[in-house]
């Protein structure tokens, strides 16, 4: 394999100067000002999705000639897209309003049909200015179905290319601002908001760092200068030492919250350092160098702040790390063109936002650029949110709720971040000890929906998911489950999932990463399969209803045909096709699968029917004990009965076999070629590391990532561990050399430097929790 000459810098345009791209999610739409004679080409990514597209001249009347489109009868997908009050919809809105476009007027053509192949793609050129809507229509997906809504790119190749600047972008705002400032590269400026107001800091070009300060307003009135303050900061947020990333809030030395992080596409910043400062540039042996407290000093001076030599700032978009031996790392910044963060103002606030100097080192990519902010009045709204890319080429996602959110949001605030999608982590009646009780002991409902869903369908589907996973799917019947490894080419397992067929053509992958659907499309164009790979994602949202009164409540409610097998006949890994209540009920998949080691089922649903499925199970509940449980209740639960976890038991760098799941690789029955088959062999026949169960002495628990030891050296490594409740043991997961993995061995688990403090151990068998498996097959 040739390796590339070129170095990959992050942060830059992954196309040609003047081609911009913009993606249009599956049942949603964009908006994208077009120049006269640009070039718009618009990619079918998954194949078989419509494109709808309206277009109104620089007069504002609609005019689908500029782009020589005709006009499509009974396309109206866009009109009813628009007013879903998603925040795509709402900002192509706030484009209409602006430029006074009717959009109840407008004709739309519609491109591509239903028999469209992936990555078919269609080309267009502007006669003229216009302002383009296109979207990505579909109805519902039945859950049983394989026809979900997908996405579509848009890459416009602009006729005209600014060469003498950079690629820049400035989003189009959501709703109208209440103040916009353009900071100009080197300076800093200062303002003040009211309290509840929204600061949008945007990066336009990517790779440019900027400070960010704020003081009590009514407090430096005063003569009060209490602004952000690391330490309290730190404190309060439950870390001990500075590190990248952003708090949820931060507060100053008075111990009140000043701003509230609302969004962050980026995910990297510096919370370690001053802004840069005159020291470090002479120090350097620039002297008179412009520095970011130097211009905060003079452009925060109005509103009578004193100077400082050094500034307590937020450094947004400043990409460091902690190396060894407690010191600071930076590199170039993770931020792409139009990347940015929203705070929320706690108080009335005096602000100063900086465009960073440094043309010395790399945090800036060697050219420092502009710095654009907006401000919004309280009165709009902003969801909370983080942004991820699956791959560095992707376009950003942002964490969105699920189709539970309606419901669970009205029970808990604590969310986390799970992989896209926020998820409860416990309610606030109950308590992770109480969810997880429950679990144990009646019946509890969990949100799972962040799951990644993907649709295989053709002739070589079979083909296809055989040679992708460890498992045998040939000996796969329709309406059965098998839960499955995929590996790279090396045997290093990198996602886990299961595999329902719901077809002889038809395959469902349940997984957790969203690449998964990536690697699949690789490997069939790889080996010329007939099969098509379509993200459903968004279309399918699930619950897990689990405990030993878990089927008692879904046999209340749940409704199959005779074709199907009922609730009670549901055998362990198997779905059935259902409804709620009766024929003309809620369309459901009920699976009888979970993540507790517990009698259970997920139920499987599209977002818009998800509060009614929520309600229906908690009344049919309500009588059997059955309570919501989150992420924090889950994974008592699944340590206990030895389910592993990406991130912990596996990472991309271990095999199936040391990750704990030997069992999912059937190298003596499965004869059939499959990526990784070599490699596991070689690795089944010489084994390094093996996955095992620790009881520990005491009840300090151990933690991921803490040593193992025998004696002095280092044998293993805890993978995941906690207090089992219901075993009253402290129990963990450890990744251990196979040659001290045997069953009664003693061992230790190291603490602080790995050796002043170690807790005595013993490997025992594992799962920990019902090693049989008695519960869920009951």
């Amino acid at each position: 394999m040739q390796t590339s000459l070129n170095i990959k810098e992050p942060g830059l345009n992954v196309f040609p100067l003047g081609v911009e791209r913009y993606v249009v999610n599956g049942g949603g739409l964009t908006g994208v000002q077009i120049l006269p004679d640009d070039e718009i080409e618009i990619i079918n990514d998954e194949g078989n999705q419509i494109c709808e597209i309206t277009v109104f001249n620089k007069d504002g009347k609609s005019e689908l000639g500029i782009l020589n489109l005709k006009e499509s009868k009974n396309s109206s997908e866009i009109k009813k897209i628009l007013f879903n009050k998603n925040e795509t919809s709402l900002q192509a809105l706030y484009q209409l309003k602006k430029r006074n476009l009717d959009i109840e007027k407008s004709k739309s053509a519609i491109l591509f049909d239903k028999d469209t192949v992936a990555k078919e793609t269609i080309k267009l050129k502007s006669k003229d200015k216009c302002y383009c809507i296109i979207s990505a229509p579909g109805n519902a997906m039945l859950v049983h179905e394989q026809n979900p809504s997908t996405d579509l790119t848009v890459l416009v190749k602009r006729a005209e290319k600014k060469r003498d600047k950079e690629f820049s972008v400035i989003p189009d705002p959501v709703y109208d601002p209440s103040g916009e400032i353009d900071i100009k590269r080197t300076t800093a400026d200062a303002y003040q908001v009211k309290e509840g107001d929204y600061i949008q800091v945007i990066t336009p070009t990517g790779r440019q760092c900027s400070d960010f300060v704020a003081f009590d307003t009514a407090k430096l009135d005063k003569g009060q200068e209490n602004g952000l303050d690391w330490q309290t900061t730190r404190t309060f947020m439950g870390h001990t030492f500075p590190g990248p990333g952003l708090f949820s809030k931060f507060y100053d030395v008075d111990h009140e919250p000043l701003i509230e992080v609302i969004r962050d596409t980026v995910g990297i910043h510096d919370t370690f350092n001053l802004a840069c400062t005159s020291k470090y540039y002479e120090d350097a042996g620039y002297f008179g160098h412009a520095n970011c407290s130097d211009n905060l000093n003079e452009s925060m001076e109005k509103f009578g702040v004193q100077k400082k030599r050094g500034w307590h700032a937020i450094n947004l978009f400043f990409n460091t790390s902690a190396g060894g031996q407690n010191s600071v790392l930076s590199d170039e910044s993770y931020a792409r063109p139009g990347d940015y963060v929203i705070f929320k103002a706690l108080k009335d606030l005096t602000c100063g936002t900086t465009a960073c100097p440094s043309d010395i080192d790399s945090c800036n990519g060697w050219n420092p650029t502009d710095i654009f902010v907006r401000t919004y009045d309280k009165k709009k709204e902003f969801t909370k949110s983080f942004g991820f890319r699956m791959k560095t080429d992707s376009e950003n996602k942002l964490t969105r709720n699920t189709g539970f959110y309606e419901r669970t949001s009205k029970l808990t605030r604590n969310y986390v971040d799970a992989r896209g999608f926020w998820l409860p982590n416990d309610y606030t009646k109950h308590g992770v000890i109480n969810e997880y009780t429950a679990c144990r002991e009646k019946a509890v409902v969990i949100d799972l929906s962040s799951l990644r869903k993907f649709e295989i369908i053709g002739p070589d589907a079979e083909e296809l998911m055989n040679y992708t996973l460890t498992r045998n799917v040939k000996k796969l019947s329709v309406g059965q489950i098998v839960y499955s490894a995929m590996c790279y080419e090396n045997g290093m397992m990198f996602d886990d999932g299961t595999l329902l067929r719901l077809s002889e053509t038809g395959f469902r992958w349940v997984c957790g990463d969203e690449y998964a659907g990536e690697w699949l499309k690789e490997q069939a164009k790889k080996k010329n399969y007939k099969v098509i790979i379509k993200n459903s994602t968004d279309q399918i949202n699930n619950i897990s209803l689990q405990g030993p009164n878990s089927r008692k409540i879904l046999e209340k409610f749940i409704f199959t045909p005779p074709t199907q097998p009922t609730i009670s006949e549901l055998q362990w890994f198997r779905f059935t096709i259902c409804r709620a209540d009766n024929l003309k009920g809620i369309p459901l998949i009920v699976s009888r699968t979970g993540y507790t080691g517990e009698l259970g089922f997920e139920i499987w649903c599209h977002p818009d029917h998800a509060p009614e499925v929520w309600d229906k199970v908690m009344e049919a509940g309500k009588d059997e004990g059955l309570i919501p449980a989150g992420f924090g209740a889950l994974d008592l639960l699944r340590i206990e009965a030895g389910l592993i976890l990406f991130g912990n038991e596996f990472d991309g760098q271990q095999d199936p076999f040391e990750a704990g799941i030997g069992f999912s690789v059937p190298l003596k029955t499965k004869t059939d070629d499959f990526i990784g088959k070599e490699k596991l062999i070689n690795r089944k026949e010489n084994p390094q590391k093996k996955l095992v169960g620790l009881e520990l002495i005491g009840k300090e628990k151990a933690n991921h990532g803490d040593c193992v030891h025998i004696g002095r050296a280092q044998v293993g490594i805890v993978t995941s561990a906690c207090l089992s409740p219901t075993l009253n043991k402290n129990i963990a997961l450890c990744r251990i050399d196979v040659g001290h993995s045997e069953i009664g061995t003693d061992v230790e688990v190291g603490k602080i430097d790995g050796h002043q403090k170690r807790i005595p151990a013993k490997i025992v068998g594992f799962p920990h929790f019902d090693p049989q498996k008695t519960r869920v097959r009951s």
